[in-house]
């Protein structure tokens, strides 16, 4: 089976090459690998398949210029299959080969029409469905696709952080570095491409899916981006208002709380980045029990309609 190698080195171009280098390199190896004229051969086959990404990939400026920033391995991490083929029309150029025409995506795999032979002799098949080939290689890499749950800190979820985990696949165990963007919430999932299990047959590789769990804090609430906390104060600061200290994100804050409040927003102290707020959940301690002096002072209060 061909080896997956420099795209250059497919088609046996330098980097410097033109379109037309390209487009005339690629021919010639169509020509000579296109599974039309190599019926059953798998080796064949395979590298016909590389080539054609190899040629899809660099015949576009685009993905072309990616491809030579960030090389195979960064390159594959943005791109999918379906992504390298996107766009990809060679109906012309198989047919001048004498070819099935159609664009890129009949290739590998469907019947693309038949071609009579001699009377009374058999049909062949003729072109192969590379939507169909791709389709598949899809549906086989998403059954090497892996779940992470990773549970992390609140704080982590707030301020993003990076963590090392280690997971296994089929091949071993494997460790990577997660990077946890910031204001992430439970339920996301981040995709680390290709590091998923290994199909034995093509090499391809799955992706790995870390699922996030966020932890919960002591005293912090999230909804949405704004966060709340909650904080208690006695009734005649509750009456006559008072000055408290609250935490916050980024670190304790002095907060006035105004007579008879039950809610005090603290603009831009929610999630980082976003316009959310933070609130400050007022509640009042009423004492179970109060001395014989309290008693008589609320007394007296009430006489005055308080």
């Amino acid at each position: 089976m061909a080896t997956k190698q420099d795209y250059y080195e497919l088609l046996g171009v330098s980097k410097t090459g033109t379109d037309e280098e390209m487009k005339k390199a690629y021919r010639k190896l169509a020509k000579k690998y296109h599974p039309d004229k190599n019926p059953g051969n798998k080796e064949a086959e395979e590298k016909f398949k590389l080539i054609s990404e190899a040629y899809a990939v660099l015949s576009n400026p685009e993905k072309r210029k990616q491809y030579d920033q960030f090389g195979m391995g960064g390159f594959q991490q943005r791109y999918s299959q379906e992504d390298i083929f996107s766009g990809f029309n060679v109906g012309d150029l198989f047919r001048d080969l004498g070819f099935g025409g159609g664009d890129i995506f009949s290739m590998f795999g469907g019947q693309r029409g038949r071609q009579a032979g001699r009377p009374g002799g058999r049909q062949r098949q003729q072109g192969y469905d590379f939507g169909d080939y791709i389709t598949k290689e899809q549906h086989r890499t998403k059954d090497l696709d892996l779940s992470y749950e990773l549970e992390i800190p609140f704080m982590d979820s707030i301020h993003g952080a990076e963590k090392r985990i280690s997971f296994a696949t089929n091949k071993g165990t494997e460790e990577v570095n997660v990077k946890i963007p910031k204001g992430i919430t439970t339920g996301k999932k981040l995709k680390l491409q290709g590091k998923g299990h290994t199909d034995d047959r093509t090499g391809r590789r799955g992706d790995l899916y870390i699922i996030i769990k966020v932890g919960e804090h002591p005293f912090f609430k999230r909804i949405g981006n704004d966060l709340h906390v909650s904080k208690e104060i006695k009734l005649t600061d509750a009456l006559l208002g008072t000055v408290v200290e609250v935490p916050s994100i980024h670190g304790p804050k002095r907060v006035t709380i105004p007579p008879g409040a039950k809610k005090v927003r603290l603009k831009g102290l929610g999630v980082p980045d976003t316009d959310a707020d933070q609130y400050v959940e007022v509640t009042i301690n009423i004492p179970k029990k109060i001395t014989e002096k309290q008693k008589a002072l609320l007394e007296e209060l009430r006489k005055e309609g308080l």
